[in-house]
């Protein structure tokens, strides 16, 4: 089974994303990567087949968490995740869509490459 690892800044979406794939029996797994000064530890204990990065702007992460996040904190925070992002077989921006639309393009992602996979 393919395991789905998935990374993002606080308020992304990635709790709601990895429990909507759970449900339709997807393994797949969120990675606190935006908590840790280690850049690959996103590889190094999930070791995720495809690895999905949810972006977010600060401004909706403070409206979707409903508290502030200080500009310098969001900073390191994002330069956490450079690494996971730049290595992400896809990147999903979640501003503007609701959680049914992320999970629409990541299983849309996922049955991309089971189909290049069986060719």
């Amino acid at each position: 089974m393919v395991q789905i690892g998935v990374v993002g800044p606080c308020g992304a979406g990635k709790s709601t994303l990895v429990r909507a794939l759970r449900e339709r029996g997807i393994a797949a797994r969120e990675i606190a990567q935006e908590h840790s000064g280690v850049p690959a530890m996103w590889q190094r204990i999930t070791r995720p087949d495809r690895l999905v990065y949810l972006d977010v702007s600060r401004e909706t992460a403070e409206r979707r968490l409903e508290r502030e996040l200080p500009p310098a904190w969001w900073e390191e925070m994002t330069a956490r995740l450079a690494h996971a992002r730049a290595c992400a077989d896809l990147i999903v921006e979640t501003d503007h869509r609701t959680p049914e639309e992320v999970l629409e393009q990541v299983l849309a992602f996922l049955d991309a490459i089971e189909y290049e996979l069986t060719r």
